[in-house]
């Protein structure tokens, strides 16, 4: 173990030649998140209850292997990306793009290019651990040749500020996300009975493939205003992109989720226009998860701030093309509380 003040770095593993690392982020409480330079993954989120019992609030596995095998983007930074893109097809100045179909017809967090399987670089500095990638041109389809990098900071506030940093030197889409699953009751029940706010009264229409039709629709029925997600999701799953109730960039929080028996309350902030809300549906692992269980259908959800799905295909939507030498610059907050 090599600790840099409070941040520890210990070997997590070799895969493609690569070592992996796990980084373990301590704040003046002992909470603690652990993070991994493959996928640039978030493995822990350690915070307390009502009772002050420290748990891991995210799903997440024990060995390299379960987020090797892993199918459902457990944990993992996505993009150049995220979500998906109708017909596995852009266009940029007339000239058509053409991507892998790994959902159906469609992209799903950009197939090959994905970087939730790949082996980042890092540094470590005083206070963060920030991840970096390179992309080459034409890499799963995409233009351009990438630059990224992924920060993440843990705060005495029990906060984990992820911020994302991209450059290309061709127009290319670029949507980064982090796909973790969040359980606040650490697993001890499924999804069902937290409390979801999100701060946001439209969502876009999509068809059964998830792929937006165009339209914006009032949330309705959808909407969640501290509801319990069983009564909103009506037996059936969510996977929802709802738009943000705000014209600029602002401090308020845009989600909270709310688990009443251990007290605990994440609120998220963050710079983007909208959520995927994923109530982790067609969750399918094989392997043995951190919480000693098999993870399956509703053992967590995904609060996924990004830009619109498939927004190269609608003129309409915020603008996710973005320039050679344009920085993508975003950032997600994901705050823990509790309430006593």
């Amino acid at each position: 173990m090599n600790p840099l003040n409070n941040i520890v770095c210990e070997s997590f593993g070799w895969h493609d030649g690569k070592e992996i690392f796990k980084f373990q982020i301590t704040n003046s409480h002992g909470n603690y998140v652990e993070l991994l330079n493959y996928g640039a993954i978030v493995k822990s989120i350690v915070v307390p209850d009502t009772e002050g019992n420290k748990e891991n609030i995210v799903l997440g596995f024990p060995t390299l292997e379960g987020y090797i095998k892993d199918q459902s983007y457990i944990g993992a930074t996505v993009g150049r990306f995220a979500n998906r893109i109708q017909n596995a097809a852009f266009s940029i100045e007339n000239k058509t793009y053409h991507l892998d179909k790994n959902d159906g017809k469609n992209n799903n967090h950009s197939g090959s290019a994905g970087v939730n399987n790949k082996v980042f670089d890092f540094v470590v500095e005083e206070d963060a651990v920030i991840f970096i990638l390179k992309s080459k041109n034409g890499e799963g389809g995409f233009p351009g040749n990438l630059k990224m990098k992924v920060s993440y900071k843990w705060t005495d506030q029990n906060e984990l500020k992820i911020d994302f940093l991209a450059e290309a030197d061709a127009a290319t889409p670029l949507n980064f996300t982090n796909h973790s699953y969040f359980n606040l009751s650490a697993c001890k029940e499924k999804i069902h009975h937290h409390l979801l706010t999100v701060q946001g009264s439209k969502i876009l229409e999509s068809t059964a493939d998830y792929i937006p039709t165009g339209k914006i629709l009032l949330a309705d029925e959808y909407l969640f205003l501290k509801d319990k997600l069983k009564d909103v999701m009506q037996n059936s799953g969510l996977n929802l992109y709802y738009i943000f109730d705000r014209n600029a960039k602002n401090e308020n929080s845009v989600c909270e989720l709310y688990d009443e028996k251990s007290g605990r309350i994440m609120r998220v902030y963050t710079s983007y226009p909208g959520v995927q809300l994923y109530t982790g549906d067609y969750l399918n692992s094989d392997i043995m998860g951190v919480h000693d269980k098999l993870y399956s259908s509703f053992d967590g959800l995904c609060l996924e701030c990004q830009y619109y799905p498939d927004s190269p295909n609608h003129e309409h939507f915020p603008n996710t093309i973005f320039q050679s030498g344009q920085v993508y610059s975003e950032t997600i907050i994901y705050a823990f509380d509790v309430i006593q």
